[in-house]
């Protein structure tokens, strides 16, 4: 039996080859393999003493040769195969074991060249480990470190049976899928446009115990993506305490965290079913939290808490006697951390800002799944300093309003439409989510809103095709209104805005989420 072993990833090789050695298998490597193996202590052999012809192009042709791969690639159960073998003096490769250049770490690195990141693609590589996975009825291929003891294992009961076989082909083939999709995604960044043919790389991050109810199963998995910094987020966040994470937790704190990390100012968001019921910008952030909080007492119970400042003992202490899910936060004083840590059941976690945070978000590709494909769009990635605001009615917003008005509409871009948000001093006071009419919204942001509607100013994510929202706004005692204008009725809410002393403003843009 006789092995080709070239990783990228060394962890655990020299044992694998080392386990090899002594079932009397013969190993051949290339470059640093082959010098880890050899300082090991393990027998190895050189691919040029195999192929009897050198490594050449710096390295980059060593294993692309027909003594390699036809080793590889002859079908044994072919008597016309093995024939050709014979007459060409070529022998079989019964296993390979390969994973590839670190393409991805070496072009998310800053400033990298674009030299360094072609020589940082594998050919030979994939090359080894697609004939492998082919031929997998008659070789071996292993791609992944954690994969190496079970090989070894079931050589030693006398081999691997066909479906292990498949596994580790499905894997190889799998791993190369990921590779190539990393290599495409880098190639194409500085490319406008939707790509006529693209593919999605995920690696699974951990199991989920199951979906979004109990009968179903569930896993997460993170994006692979390249040429920036990506370690960002709730899905590399990291727990410093609490239950494990559910599917609809993790859906529900990604929400929060795109919340607070779309506003510069200090920010505290409470979440419940991915929209927030809570919301407030303030120096101070324990303020901050009260003044989220206040914003929905009720609805807060089991909720979400995220910060895009550090949690101090101040908020710690003022979170204390409610029950949340989860807190998120870029850190935590020491004391708050400890504080927290007393509700065994409460997660917390820790992300990092995204890059860019304060200033633009970077503009990513935005998937919704639909039942045999996808929907593909750029993200809503607006920076707060390009809302031009537009005065359309008689009365300008002082300059109070203005700050509340902003607020607002960056507020309502985190509601589900049909979305109405109430807010004054930068905090949320009330907001109607997900409604099929866009005045059943408004009434359920005056309902949750009170009293504290009357001074306020309202933000709708989409235009007004009537004038009912602002009728409803002027009986709840709201002052200034912000929406994006463009229907074809606008004429009448301005109108009815001018009745009422209601300073409205159009932004020319919309937030739909759907």
């Amino acid at each position: 039996m006789r092995a080709i072993i070239s990783v990228s990833d060394k962890a655990g090789v020299t044992d694998f080859a080392r386990g090899l050695g002594q079932l009397g298998v013969e190993i051949f490597s290339t470059g640093g393999t082959k010098k880890a193996l050899a300082e090991a202590g393990v027998p190895v052999k050189s691919i040029s003493e195999l192929t009897g012809f050198p490594e050449i192009l710096d390295g980059r042709v060593k294993t692309l040769h027909p003594i390699v791969h036809g080793g590889i690639l002859a079908r044994r159960d072919l008597p016309d195969h093995m024939a050709q073998l014979a007459q060409n003096k070529i022998g079989t490769i019964d296993l390979v074991a390969v994973n590839l250049y670190p393409f991805v770490q070496t072009v998310s690195r800053e400033n990298v060249t674009l030299e360094e990141a072609l020589e940082n693609i594998d050919i030979g590589g994939p090359t080894l480990i697609r004939a492998s996975a082919k031929n997998f009825p008659g070789v071996i291929v292993v791609v992944d470190p954690a994969d190496y003891q079970a090989v070894l294992d079931k050589l030693k009961d006398g081999g691997l049976e066909l479906a292990e076989r498949k596994r580790l082909a499905q894997k190889a083939f799998q791993h190369v899928a990921v590779y190539d999709t990393a290599i495409s995604q880098y190639l194409r960044q500085d490319t406008d446009g939707f790509p006529q043919e693209m593919t999605i790389a995920l690696k699974r991050r951990y199991g989920l115990r199951y979906g979004e109810n109990p009968h179903q199963q569930a896993a997460f998995y993170a994006e692979l993506a390249v040429g920036e910094k990506k370690a960002t987020g709730i899905t590399w966040a990291e727990q410093l305490a609490g239950k494990e994470l559910s599917f609809n937790n993790i859906l529900d704190a990604d929400a929060a965290w795109g919340v607070v990390t779309d506003f510069a100012a200090p920010t505290v968001a409470v979440i419940k079913h991915t929209n927030p019921c809570g919301l407030a910008s303030h120096d101070d952030i324990a303020e901050a939290y009260r003044r989220a909080f206040s914003g929905d007492p009720v609805a807060a119970f089991g909720g979400i808490v995220a910060s895009n400042r550090p949690v101090t003992l101040a908020m710690a202490e003022e979170m204390k006697p409610v029950f949340y899910e989860i807190v998120i936060a870029p850190e935590y004083q020491a004391e708050a951390l400890k504080l927290l840590k007393r509700k065994k059941d409460l997660r917390i976690l820790v992300a990092q800002l995204p890059p860019g945070y304060g200033r633009a978000e970077p503009v990513y590709l935005d998937f919704r799944r639909v039942k045999g494909g996808f929907l593909v769009q750029t993200s809503d990635s607006v920076p707060e300093s390009s809302v031009t605001l537009k005065t359309v009615t008689g009365r300008q917003p002082t300059r109070a309003e203005t700050d509340d008005l902003l607020f607002a509409w960056r507020a309502v871009k985190h509601v589900k439409s049909n979305a109405i948000v109430l807010a004054r001093d930068r905090t949320l006071l009330g907001m109607g989510a997900g409604q099929p009419s866009r005045i059943v919204s408004a009434q359920i942001a005056r309902e949750k809103a009170g009293e504290k509607a009357r001074g306020s100013v309202l933000a709708s994510d989409a235009m007004f095709p009537f004038p009912d929202v602002v009728e409803a706004a002027a009986a709840a005692g709201v002052t200034a209104i912000i929406q994006p204008g463009g229907s074809i009725r606008d004429e009448d809410s301005i109108k009815a805005a001018d009745g009422h002393s209601i300073a409205m403003v159009f932004t020319g843009e919309r937030h739909f989420r759907h």
